[in-house]
């Protein structure tokens, strides 16, 4: 019973499932304070407003807290930049370089040797001049 544990423990997914989640979280709060403490100051340098939790709208006598989901939506984006542009973009890259060229797949067609026309590779006989192909 505990060897099949181990075993479940061991296998590849869950280790590499346990090491992404704590990169994860240690990637999150390195994107979090770049985005509060460098990217969200820019912004109020030249909005002019430290952050924009102070917005609302009165509807009918009730305060819709715009400024809220505005500084969420800004913090959203701000980190969906941050990760496709310092994460994803350069391990594509990297991915790509490992990888190599793409191997070229067998031509489909080859030409008969009547009439030079386009036919499957696997045919046995020229659709246009019904010539057998050796």
């Amino acid at each position: 019973m505990l060897k099949g544990f181990r075993d479940f423990i061991l296998r590849g997914n869950v280790v590499d499932l346990a090491v992404a989640f704590i990169m994860g979280a240690a990637f999150n709060a390195i994107v979090s304070s770049f985005v509060k403490d460098v990217a969200m100051q820019f912004i109020a340098a030249i909005v002019g407003k430290q952050d924009f939790s102070a917005l609302k709208v009165n509807f009918m006598g009730t305060p819709i807290m715009i400024g809220n989901f505005l500084n969420a939506t800004v913090s959203f984006l701000l980190v969906a930049f941050v990760v496709y542009f310092f994460m994803v973009l350069p391990i594509n890259s990297l991915m790509a370089r490992f990888k190599g060229p793409a191997p070229e797949a067998p031509p489909a067609t080859k030409a008969c040797p009547q009439c030079f026309s386009e036919i499957p590779v696997a045919a046995t006989r020229c659709s246009h001049c019904t010539q057998l192909i050796a």
